[in-house]
């Protein structure tokens, strides 16, 4: 087994809750970014972040839409937070059948944070651009992993290829290709 190594760049966005005053502007700027469009509309039910609010505590925890599960899962734990009681499903990132958190409304297909890809490239995505407060912040860095080199295996052509040499012997095989590129 060959293993070689590679470098990717790894992107994220840390939320620092404490910072966060729920002004929802993040949720605006994904869905506008996200509209088609661009910047056509403005519908929080298509932004792939959300912002879980208890205003009477002045306390805000955003939330980044993560993978799709066909599966709803099991959950029944329950958060207090300063007398108000979440639901597990408040703070999961994933999108399934038993909410329509990250589901988009027309299309109904799930949505996950893309971090804003667009060609050319934005110099961060533009929930943290708008966050006034610097609840968001965006960091890139580069990360090594090893990967197992995959083994070119041979093709449907390269096989048939040597079996009919071995069959026919290699000049015969040769000679027939010659005439077959030659009548094209």
């Amino acid at each position: 087994m060959n293993l070689r190594r590679t470098t990717s760049t790894m992107k994220e966005i840390q939320i620092d809750v404490d910072k966060c005053t729920g002004c929802r502007a993040c949720e605006m700027a994904c869905s506008a970014f996200h509209s088609n469009p661009k910047f056509s509309s403005i519908n929080p039910a298509k932004a792939r972040i959300y912002v879980v609010s208890n205003e009477a505590s002045d306390e805000y925890v955003t939330v980044f839409a993560g993978y799709h599960t066909k599966k709803q899962c099991d959950g029944s734990h329950f958060y207090v937070l300063d007398g108000k009681t979440y639901s597990e499903c408040s703070f999961c990132r994933a999108s399934c059948p038993k909410r329509d958190q990250f589901i988009e409304p027309d299309s109904h297909l799930p949505l996950k944070c893309d971090m804003c890809e667009s060609t050319p490239p934005l110099k961060q995505p533009w929930c943290v651009e708008v966050c006034g407060e610097s609840a968001l912040t965006y960091s890139e860095r580069q990360v090594e992993r090893e990967e197992e080199e995959a083994l070119e295996a041979p093709g449907q052509a390269q096989i048939g290829l040597e079996a009919l040499m071995k069959q026919y012997g290699t000049e015969a095989v040769i000679e027939q290709l010659s005439r077959a590129a030659n009548r094209k």
